[in-house]
Protein backbone atom coordinates (compact mmCIF):
# COMPACT_ATOMS: atom_id res chain seq x y z
CA UNK A 1 0.00 0.00 0.00
CA UNK A 2 1.31 3.48 -0.87
CA UNK A 3 2.10 5.85 1.99
CA UNK A 4 2.21 9.65 2.01
CA UNK A 5 5.99 9.43 1.86
CA UNK A 6 5.77 7.37 -1.35
CA UNK A 7 3.61 10.01 -3.05
CA UNK A 8 5.29 12.62 -5.26
CA UNK A 9 6.61 15.63 -3.40
CA UNK A 10 5.18 17.83 -6.18
CA UNK A 11 2.17 16.96 -8.30
CA UNK A 12 0.74 19.32 -10.92
CA UNK A 13 -2.36 18.34 -12.90
CA UNK A 14 -3.62 20.38 -15.84
CA UNK A 15 -2.17 23.59 -14.40
CA UNK A 16 -2.96 26.69 -16.43
CA UNK A 17 -2.03 30.31 -15.92
CA UNK A 18 -3.88 33.18 -17.58
CA UNK A 19 -2.96 36.82 -17.10
CA UNK A 20 -5.50 39.63 -17.53
CA UNK A 21 -8.38 37.16 -17.83
CA UNK A 22 -11.40 38.64 -19.58
CA UNK A 23 -9.50 41.64 -20.90
CA UNK A 24 -8.38 42.32 -24.48
CA UNK A 25 -4.82 41.71 -23.28
CA UNK A 26 -5.66 38.24 -21.91
CA UNK A 27 -2.74 35.87 -22.30
CA UNK A 28 -2.49 32.21 -21.34
CA UNK A 29 1.14 31.38 -20.60
CA UNK A 30 0.82 27.86 -19.16
CA UNK A 31 -1.32 25.37 -21.05
CA UNK A 32 -2.25 22.39 -18.93
CA UNK A 33 1.03 21.45 -17.20
CA UNK A 34 1.31 17.93 -15.77
CA UNK A 35 4.43 17.49 -13.65
CA UNK A 36 5.52 15.24 -10.79
CA UNK A 37 8.70 15.55 -8.75
CA UNK A 38 9.67 12.77 -6.38
CA UNK A 39 11.29 13.22 -3.02
CA UNK A 40 15.05 13.32 -3.36
CA UNK A 41 15.13 14.22 -7.08
CA UNK A 42 17.66 16.59 -8.63
CA UNK A 43 16.09 17.96 -11.81
CA UNK A 44 16.75 20.75 -14.31
CA UNK A 45 14.07 22.98 -15.80
CA UNK A 46 15.21 24.25 -19.18
CA UNK A 47 13.78 26.09 -22.17
CA UNK A 48 14.10 29.36 -24.10
CA UNK A 49 13.08 32.76 -22.74
CA UNK A 50 9.30 33.12 -22.86
CA UNK A 51 8.68 29.39 -22.58
CA UNK A 52 6.92 29.69 -19.22
CA UNK A 53 9.74 28.61 -16.90
CA UNK A 54 9.52 31.65 -14.63
CA UNK A 55 5.73 31.46 -14.35
CA UNK A 56 5.91 27.75 -13.54
CA UNK A 57 8.60 28.39 -10.94
CA UNK A 58 6.50 31.13 -9.33
CA UNK A 59 3.57 28.73 -9.06
CA UNK A 60 5.76 25.95 -7.66
CA UNK A 61 7.22 28.47 -5.20
CA UNK A 62 3.72 29.55 -4.06
CA UNK A 63 4.44 33.09 -5.23
CA UNK A 64 1.55 32.99 -7.72
CA UNK A 65 -1.62 30.96 -7.89
CA UNK A 66 -2.53 28.99 -10.99
CA UNK A 67 -5.69 29.96 -12.87
CA UNK A 68 -6.84 26.34 -13.16
CA UNK A 69 -5.62 22.87 -12.34
CA UNK A 70 -4.39 21.18 -9.18
CA UNK A 71 -1.12 21.58 -7.29
CA UNK A 72 -0.33 19.22 -4.43
CA UNK A 73 2.85 19.94 -2.47
CA UNK A 74 4.02 17.53 0.24
CA UNK A 75 0.51 16.08 0.41
CA UNK A 76 -1.24 19.46 0.68
CA UNK A 77 -3.54 20.75 -2.07
CA UNK A 78 -2.36 24.35 -2.16
CA UNK A 79 -5.60 25.55 -3.76
CA UNK A 80 -7.21 24.95 -0.35
CA UNK A 81 -4.86 27.42 1.38
CA UNK A 82 -5.48 31.10 2.04
CA UNK A 83 -2.64 33.62 1.78
CA UNK A 84 -1.44 32.97 5.35
CA UNK A 85 -1.48 29.24 4.70
CA UNK A 86 0.55 29.70 1.52
CA UNK A 87 3.09 31.76 3.46
CA UNK A 88 3.48 29.04 6.09
CA UNK A 89 3.70 26.33 3.45
CA UNK A 90 6.34 28.27 1.53
CA UNK A 91 8.33 28.91 4.70
CA UNK A 92 8.18 25.35 6.02
CA UNK A 93 8.49 23.33 2.80
CA UNK A 94 10.54 25.36 0.29
CA UNK A 95 13.98 26.89 0.01
CA UNK A 96 15.03 29.36 -2.68
CA UNK A 97 18.31 30.16 -4.42
CA UNK A 98 18.28 32.98 -6.97
CA UNK A 99 20.66 34.24 -9.65
CA UNK A 100 21.43 37.20 -7.42
CA UNK A 101 22.11 36.01 -3.89
CA UNK A 102 19.99 38.67 -2.11
CA UNK A 103 22.16 38.63 1.00
CA UNK A 104 21.63 41.51 3.41
CA UNK A 105 24.81 43.62 3.17
CA UNK A 106 24.89 44.74 6.82
CA UNK A 107 24.68 41.16 8.12
CA UNK A 108 27.47 38.61 8.40
CA UNK A 109 27.39 35.35 6.48
CA UNK A 110 26.24 33.56 9.64
CA UNK A 111 23.48 36.09 10.29
CA UNK A 112 22.29 35.82 6.68
CA UNK A 113 21.99 32.05 7.00
CA UNK A 114 19.96 32.37 10.21
CA UNK A 115 17.47 34.81 8.65
CA UNK A 116 14.84 32.16 7.76
CA UNK A 117 14.77 31.05 11.41
CA UNK A 118 14.49 34.66 12.56
CA UNK A 119 11.63 35.28 10.12
CA UNK A 120 9.75 32.17 11.25
CA UNK A 121 10.35 32.19 14.99
CA UNK A 122 11.21 35.81 15.78
CA UNK A 123 14.55 34.77 17.27
CA UNK A 124 17.44 32.39 16.62
CA UNK A 125 17.84 29.61 19.14
CA UNK A 126 21.28 28.25 20.03
CA UNK A 127 20.39 25.06 18.15
CA UNK A 128 19.46 27.03 15.02
CA UNK A 129 22.64 29.10 15.24
CA UNK A 130 24.65 25.88 15.52
CA UNK A 131 22.85 24.50 12.45
CA UNK A 132 23.77 27.66 10.53
CA UNK A 133 27.39 27.21 11.55
CA UNK A 134 27.31 23.58 10.44
CA UNK A 135 25.82 24.54 7.07
CA UNK A 136 28.49 27.18 6.47
CA UNK A 137 31.11 24.63 7.43
CA UNK A 138 29.53 22.17 4.95
CA UNK A 139 29.72 24.72 2.13
CA UNK A 140 33.37 25.46 2.89
CA UNK A 141 32.96 28.84 4.61
CA UNK A 142 34.11 28.04 8.13
CA UNK A 143 36.58 30.93 8.04
CA UNK A 144 34.10 33.41 6.56
CA UNK A 145 31.18 33.19 8.98
CA UNK A 146 31.77 36.64 10.43
CA UNK A 147 32.39 38.39 7.10
CA UNK A 148 29.85 40.60 5.41
CA UNK A 149 28.82 39.91 1.79
CA UNK A 150 31.02 42.70 0.40
CA UNK A 151 34.04 40.83 1.78
CA UNK A 152 33.13 37.64 -0.12
CA UNK A 153 33.56 36.66 -3.77
CA UNK A 154 30.50 36.06 -5.93
CA UNK A 155 30.89 32.31 -5.62
CA UNK A 156 31.23 32.55 -1.84
CA UNK A 157 28.12 34.72 -1.62
CA UNK A 158 26.16 32.14 -3.59
CA UNK A 159 27.40 29.40 -1.28
CA UNK A 160 26.00 31.42 1.63
CA UNK A 161 22.70 31.60 -0.28
CA UNK A 162 22.65 27.81 -0.68
CA UNK A 163 23.27 27.37 3.05
CA UNK A 164 20.48 29.84 3.82
CA UNK A 165 18.07 27.92 1.53
CA UNK A 166 18.72 24.78 3.58
CA UNK A 167 18.44 26.44 6.99
CA UNK A 168 14.92 25.20 7.80
CA UNK A 169 15.44 21.78 6.19
CA UNK A 170 13.06 22.27 3.25
CA UNK A 171 11.70 19.37 1.28
CA UNK A 172 12.35 21.19 -2.01
CA UNK A 173 14.84 23.84 -3.09
CA UNK A 174 13.92 25.91 -6.14
CA UNK A 175 17.07 27.35 -7.72
CA UNK A 176 16.46 30.03 -10.38
CA UNK A 177 19.58 30.43 -12.54
CA UNK A 178 21.73 30.02 -9.41
CA UNK A 179 24.99 30.18 -11.38
CA UNK A 180 23.89 32.67 -14.05
CA UNK A 181 25.84 35.54 -12.49
CA UNK A 182 29.08 33.61 -11.97
CA UNK A 183 32.14 32.80 -14.05
CA UNK A 184 32.62 29.22 -15.22
CA UNK A 185 34.83 28.12 -12.34
CA UNK A 186 32.54 29.59 -9.67
CA UNK A 187 29.50 28.22 -11.51
CA UNK A 188 30.92 24.70 -11.44
CA UNK A 189 31.82 25.11 -7.77
CA UNK A 190 28.32 26.20 -6.72
CA UNK A 191 26.65 23.49 -8.81
CA UNK A 192 28.92 20.83 -7.30
CA UNK A 193 28.00 22.17 -3.87
CA UNK A 194 24.27 21.83 -4.56
CA UNK A 195 24.79 18.27 -5.76
CA UNK A 196 26.79 17.45 -2.64
CA UNK A 197 24.18 18.96 -0.32
CA UNK A 198 21.46 17.07 -2.19
CA UNK A 199 23.30 13.80 -1.68
CA UNK A 200 24.01 14.51 1.99
CA UNK A 201 20.58 15.70 3.14
CA UNK A 202 18.22 14.26 0.51
CA UNK A 203 16.52 17.55 -0.30
CA UNK A 204 14.88 17.69 -3.73
CA UNK A 205 16.26 20.33 -6.11
CA UNK A 206 14.67 21.88 -9.19
CA UNK A 207 17.27 24.00 -10.98
CA UNK A 208 16.30 26.48 -13.70
CA UNK A 209 19.29 26.94 -15.99
CA UNK A 210 20.22 28.13 -19.46
CA UNK A 211 23.57 26.36 -19.17
CA UNK A 212 23.42 23.04 -21.08
CA UNK A 213 26.56 21.82 -19.28
CA UNK A 214 24.85 22.09 -15.91
CA UNK A 215 21.54 20.69 -17.17
CA UNK A 216 23.38 17.63 -18.49
CA UNK A 217 24.72 16.99 -14.97
CA UNK A 218 21.24 16.84 -13.43
CA UNK A 219 19.47 13.50 -13.04
CA UNK A 220 16.43 14.68 -15.00
CA UNK A 221 15.75 17.41 -17.57
CA UNK A 222 12.31 18.98 -17.99
CA UNK A 223 12.09 21.15 -21.09
CA UNK A 224 9.50 23.91 -21.44
CA UNK A 225 8.38 25.29 -24.81
CA UNK A 226 5.50 27.68 -25.48
CA UNK A 227 3.93 27.15 -22.09
CA UNK A 228 4.00 23.35 -22.23
CA UNK A 229 6.32 20.55 -21.11
CA UNK A 230 7.90 19.66 -24.45
CA UNK A 231 10.19 16.92 -23.12
CA UNK A 232 10.79 15.22 -19.80
CA UNK A 233 13.42 12.53 -19.70
CA UNK A 234 12.14 11.45 -16.28
CA UNK A 235 9.07 9.94 -17.95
Amino acid sequence: MNTAHDAPLVSLREVRKVYNAGLPSEAEVLHGIDLHIARGEFAALIGPSGSGKSTLLNILGLLERSTAGRYVLAGQDVQDLDDDGLTRMRRDTLGFVFQFHHLLPAYTALENVTLPAMARDGWVSPARRERARALLDAVGLTQAMDRQPAELSGGMQQRVAVARALMLEPALVLADEPTGNLDTASSDEVFALMRRMHEQVGTSFLVVTHDPRLAARCDRRIEMLDGRVAHDDGL
